[in-house]
């Protein structure tokens, strides 16, 4: 039987993947975006599927990420990572701005930001790991550094 506590021994960023759905926006806590190609860049992001942001994605085919800063309050963490956009907004206490591609981009506690269009999507059962490629990206804070997981 595999030791999967290895897993843990994996350095993820975490962040706070944005998107909207007509005038609805939303967002989640992750660890898994990730770059996978240089040019054109492209990113992926892996959400779980009853997730109310992975339903917007799906929908709207772009997305908003927006790296935490270590200084991130667990109040903020825990609003996008044990809160249901079904039941509150989670913007309605939090600094952003509504990017290029419509979805939000978290200004408080970031150090940086990307855009990105959906080119690819896949089904993994419990997941969907969506493939995309950056079309706006930026840095808050350069002295700050990000969260990791």
């Amino acid at each position: 039987m595999p030791d999967l506590s290895a897993l843990f021994k994996l350095s993820c960023g975490m962040c706070i993947v944005g998107a909207k759905c007509e005038n609805r926006i939303n967002g989640c806590v992750v660890n898994t975006v990730f770059q996978v190609t240089a040019e054109p860049v492209r990113v992926a992001v892996s959400l779980n599927r009853q997730c109310l942001t992975c339903d917007y994605i799906v929908r709207s085919r772009v997305f908003a990420v927006s790296v935490l800063s270590e200084q991130a309050s667990m109040r903020l963490t825990g609003t996008f990572g044990f809160r249901t956009g079904r039941d509150i907004d989670k913007f309605e206490h939090v600094k952003y701005r509504i990017g290029q591609t419509g979805s939000p981009i978290v200004l408080d506690n970031t150090v940086a930001f990307l855009e990105a269009e959906v080119e690819t999507a896949i089904d993994l059962q419990t997941h969907t790991l969506f493939i995309a490629k950056v079309v706006a990206c930026g840095v808050f804070d350069d002295s700050a550094a990000p969260m990791t997981y």
